[in-house]
């Protein structure tokens, strides 16, 4: 048995999904992924956005662009074929395309919901089915693939902002993660989740823009997260490091989930 720390973090070799990878915590966690040697696919819904990461990445290792629309059940089954005529296996799946709607209870649209609900949980799920073939491929419990999803503390604490249908769905993620985790382990899967607190994304623009001073300020270390935080747990929980952890939740967030800065 080796205890060699290079061996047991080592992700070279592998091969990755990384949706919604054009930017934000999916382009950091692809980052990750390529410049630690893994041939890594990313997807998102506007094609130059993603063709654009990936020629950016690719300086850095493999990283190969493949735009969908994983909401639609044809942008779906559309982007599987693509992976399938590429690859016969995948190693490490991280979902990580999702959205966000902001309204008060009162005026909050069923389209809003909807979309939220369908974009964050259902494509997740039937994503991570859809691929099943490629993830147990050779997979086996003393070396598993990986099945990583991007949850929120917004779905282990309730936020105070007007995001009801966005903090729903990520507690669904949360526990979509434990049981699909049970069920697929004999298969050779582990599933996991992270659930981050404020980063520098697309989704976060407007809140950060008026109020990361404030969010900094409350959080118990002092700042809002970066890629390298990101990506430093994306790569654990991709590595023989973790290859007997499954179905948990691990707050990256500075600790803010658990209460605000005590000075």
């Amino acid at each position: 048995m080796s205890f060699n720390i290079n061996e047991l973090f080592s992700v070279t070799g592998k091969t990755a999904i990384v949706t919604g990878g054009s930017r934000g915590i999916g382009k950091m966690i692809a980052q990750g992924f390529v410049a630690n040697g893994v041939k890594t696919y990313i997807t998102a819904r506007k094609a130059d956005a993603c063709e654009a990461t990936a020629t950016e990445l690719s300086e850095h290792g493999t990283c190969i662009a493949i735009p969908a629309d994983l909401s639609s059940d044809e942008g779906r089954n559309a982007f599987v074929g693509q992976v399938r005529e590429k690859e016969s296996k995948i190693d490490i799946l991280v979902n990580n395309a999702g959205a966000a709607w902001g309204a008060s209870f009162e005026e909050y649209p069923d389209e809003g919901y909807d979309k939220v609900m369908d974009i964050n949980v259902r494509a997740i799920f039937m994503l991570t089915r859809d691929l099943m073939p490629l993830l147990t491929k050779d997979a086996s419990t003393e070396n598993p693939s990986r099945v990583i999803n991007i949850g929120s503390i917004d779905g282990l604490r309730v936020s105070t902002t007007d995001n009801f249908a966005y903090g729903a769905s990520k507690a669904a993620v949360h526990f979509l993660t434990k049981n699909l985790a049970v069920r697929l382990a004999p298969k050779g899967l582990t599933v996991n989740a992270i659930a981050p607190g404020p980063f520098e994304s697309k989704m976060m623009e407007h809140t950060l823009k008026n109020f990361q001073e404030k969010i900094e300020q409350e959080n118990p270390l002092g700042r809002i997260g970066n890629s390298e935080d990101m990506a430093g747990l994306a790569l654990y929980l991709a590595s023989a490091a973790t290859k007997y952890m499954t179905g948990q939740v691990i707050a990256l967030d500075g600790g803010r989930h658990l209460g605000a800065r005590q000075d």
